[in-house]
């Protein structure tokens, strides 16, 4: 079955399912900072049958050192040991999840800045799957392991350096609310406010009321009146809602964006870096 990467449907998951074809799903649920474990015990709770879970500080990142923000990468051997470990590898298709689009957005970044590329999100989340009137499952699945062989795609990735030295024609598009954007008080950041230079444009626009994902037309008109997507460099908070936008940039056909992983919270960790407000 075609797909409209990299987005697919309640509808085109369960003919995935029903194709028989290697196929994984990705339960990429998460808590906050006061709950780095809600999203586990949803997925305990009940997910989409067969789902494995990925863990966004465990599986979907790195450990957090002095700089590199709240999420860095994980290193990219120990990434591919849990992903084969989940079943993922060549000729396996992988639909991440979760409820609100940036977790499972990550995942679907992650995967290809690994050299993985058949890896979509499922339009809507599990909220379009339960109003669809499917079944959720507390059954743990038992994925057969696969071996994955990373290919890392250091050119998906914009350093630190990079965003404080680039060039005029370089924009950098902050993925954060219009509030935080500011300067608004953030008890998660030491700092205020925001890049110098950068252009705000809120990851949750991208989506419907519903949680589905507006129209590739109306998401290139989010990103409209930017340079084109490879002059731009993407970051939010900390390297997972600006997957997002990466996301809403793909679905509208404006692809190679890079991702500034550590954001604002590395950021605002070097002192010599300016802030706007």
């Amino acid at each position: 079955m075609t797909v409209s990467r990299p987005l697919v449907t309640v509808h085109q998951l369960v003919a995935l399912q029903t194709e028989g074809k290697p196929l994984v799903i990705a339960d990429c649920r998460a808590g906050s900072a006061d709950d780095l474990e809600a999203g586990r015990r949803a997925y305990q709770t009940g997910h989409i049958p067969g789902a494995v879970y990925f863990h966004l500080e465990q599986d979907l990142s790195g450990p957090e050192g002095e700089h590199g923000g709240r999420h860095p990468l994980p290193d990219p051997a120990a990434a591919a040991a849990k992903l084969g470990a989940a079943g993922v590898g060549p000729g396996v298709t992988v639909v991440a999840y979760d409820e609100t689009g940036a977790f499972a957005a990550r995942c679907w970044w992650l995967l290809r800045w690994l050299g993985h590329d058949d890896v979509v999100v499922l339009d809507g989340g599990i909220k379009a799957w339960v109003g669809a009137g499917l079944p959720l499952t507390t059954e743990l699945p038992a994925p057969a392991p696969r071996v994955f062989t990373p290919n890392v795609r250091p050119a998906m990735v914009a350093a630190m350096e990079e965003v404080r030295n680039r060039p005029a024609e370089q924009v950098v598009v902050d993925a954060r609310s219009a509030a935080r954007f500011a300067g608004a008080p953030d008890p998660l950041d030491a700092k205020q406010g925001h890049v110098p230079g950068a252009v705000n444009r809120f990851w949750g626009d991208n989506l419907n009321p519903d949680g589905t994902w507006k129209s590739p037309a109306e998401l290139a008109e989010r990103f409209a009146g930017l340079p084109g997507p490879e002059r731009l460099i993407h970051h939010c908070g900390s390297g997972v809602t600006a997957c997002a936008n990466l996301l809403a940039m793909a679905a509208a056909g404006l692809e190679h964006g890079r991702l500034y992983v550590g954001s604002w919270s590395d950021w605002c960790t070097w002192d010599e870096n300016p802030v706007e407000q």
